[in-house]
Parts: structure tokens; C-alpha cells; sequence
């Protein structure tokens, strides 16, 4: 698999920051710089880690399927995670969840049909003192109202801002 020349940087500098022997550390790091770029993680993402850090490929997977945030299929550009955990759920978090599938017209892990958003209900995201949260790829934004809601959607479809 062929990869940019910034994530081959990525996976050098993480393969030689770990003590001869523990290259396998570096697999939950390379694998979610990998899903950045392929836009999820693909067989071949998952031969080409596990090549890398001296493990199987059954190893990789069985790391794929304890974290949630590693994903085997594609998701939007924009990756919604809304927070129904009970910080959130005591603040109106469950009203996101609601009107982001409305407004979507997508369900917990599907996509919209022109692949800009993919919606994920979540359990948590750290930020009970900022209930209700979400995140959207890597950025969060804490006690989000639907109203703030419909306006970073609508912000994100039409200038990705």
C-alpha cells in the first residue's frame, strides 16, 4: 500500500520511538493516522501495520474491534460523535442525537449519500462538565444547544467551517 510521504514521516518516527522489540506500541498510533488518510481501515491499512510492527494481521484486527475509534468502513468527511452518556442525557444530549438524525436523515454509524457526514451516538467523549458535548472529527464543542447544532451543520455542508 502506498501512503503520502507525511504519513510514512508519521509511522518512521513512531516505529523508532519505542525500545527495540516494542514497535507493536505503535500500532493504535499508526493505525488512526492511516484511517486520517485512507478515510477508514482498510485490509490493506491492516497488513501493511501489522508488517510493520512485526504481528499478525488477526493481532491488528483483534485491536481494530476493542476501540471504537477505529473504523473498518468509510465515514463522512465530517464524523459527528454526539455524547448520550448521563452528563449529557441530564443536559438535552439525547435532543441532539434526535435532531442530528433528523437533520441528517442518517442513524447511529451510516453516512449521508454524498459522504459528507457520517453520525455516531457515543458514550462519551470526557466532557460531562461541558454537557452536552459533541465532536466532530477531532474538534469538540461543549454545551451545544440544537439550535448551535443545526448552525455548525449547516456551517460544515456549506463552507466546511
Amino acid at each position: 500500500m502506498t501512503f503520502s510521504a507525511q504519513l510514512e514521516a508519521k509511522f518512521e518516527k513512531l516505529l523508532t520511538s519505542y525500545p527495540p522489540g516494542r514497535q507493536r506500541s505503535a500500532m493504535i498510533p499508526m493505525l488512526l493516522y492511516g484511517q486520517d488518510e485512507v478515510g477508514y481501515v482498510s485490509d490493506e491499512l491492516i497488513e501493511e501495520v501489522a508488517k510493520r510492527v512485526g504481528v499478525s494481521p488477526l493481532q491488528v484486527n483483534e485491536v481494530i474491534s476493542y476501540y471504537s475509534m477505529l473504523h473498518r468502513k468509510p465515514l463522512g468527511k465530517y464524523h459527528v460523535q454526539i455524547c448520550t452518556n448521563i452528563s449529557c442525557l441530564l443536559n438535552d444530549g439525547d435532543r441532539l442525537w434526535e435532531r442530528a438524525c433528523a437533520k441528517l436523515g442518517i442513524g447511529h454509524k451510516e453516512v449521508t449519500a454524498d459522504g459528507q457526514f457520517s453520525l455516531e451516538e457515543v458514550e462519551c467523549i470526557g466532557a460531562c462538565s461541558w454537557a452536552p458535548a459533541l465532536q466532530v472529527n477531532y474538534d469538540f464543542y461543549h454545551k451545544v444547544t440544537p439550535d448551535e447544532l443545526d448552525r455548525l451543520l449547516d456551517g460544515l455542508r456549506k463552507n466546511g467551517v
